[in-house]
């Protein structure tokens, strides 16, 4: 197990890194593993890339996010205006099906329904509408709903894990009860736990994934 100091000079050194985040203006508390981050910014968008830059540090096993959102007097925008540049901007993703994804608009916060496909049209549509202008946060809550069955989906996602040059395939035990996958093992960082739901994902007939792999 890291020590918190050793994890919080990594996480200072990973936001430093990033171009698009000023370092100064995030503050970082690392409690056995746990991140805390606080702090003021001037996009959603760099709000969610301060978490996946956390997230992507050995040793953090959680994220607590307080980190807010101000776009100052002459960028606010209204709900009114958000909902019509996100839902302009849902019709021109390529990723996005045409109108599976219902969109709602409530002090700022953008919150998704509806019912695609697949995972990765639900996560396509929140990255969509989370870098608009105005945006405070987004509540995604879009169904997945597969067309096809599923066929042999352990060995599926199996063979994916072993894909992976980022993940060791042998630490992670995976089982299917319909179209349920429950994921359990080791992994070496948030971002390797987030990367192994989503692959998951990706095999046909997946409807959920419950990630219960742990942060070594």
């Amino acid at each position: 197990m890291r020590a918190d100091s050793s994890i919080k000079e990594d996480v200072l050194a990973e936001l430093d890194w990033q171009q698009n985040i000023d370092e100064s203006q995030i503050g970082v508390i690392v409690n056995n593993g746990v991140v805390t981050l606080t702090g003021v910014v001037d996009s959603y968008s760099k709000k969610v890339a301060v978490e996946k830059a956390v997230n992507s540090v050995a040793g953090v096993k959680a994220v607590a996010e307080e980190i807010k959102v101000d776009y100052g007097n002459n960028l606010k925008k209204t709900d009114a205006e958000i909902a019509t540049a996100a839902v302009s901007a849902l019709k021109w993703h390529s990723s996005v099906p045409i109108n599976t994804v219902d969109v709602k608009v409530e002090d700022g916060w953008v919150y998704l329904s509806g019912a695609v496909g697949w995972d990765y049209k639900k996560t396509s549509a929140k990255k969509a509408v989370e870098h608009l202008l105005g945006v405070h946060g987004v509540s995604n809550t879009i169904d997945i709903k597969p067309a096809v069955k599923p066929i042999d989906i352990k060995a599926k996602i199996k063979k994916a894990f072993e894909r992976m040059a980022t993940l060791d395939a042998n630490k992670i035990d995976v089982e299917v009860e319909g179209h349920t996958v429950k994921l359990r093992g080791k992994v070496g960082s948030i971002s390797e736990k987030n990367e192994a739901r989503k692959t998951a994902y990706f095999a046909p007939g997946v409807y959920e994934v419950k990630n219960e792999l742990e942060v070594e």
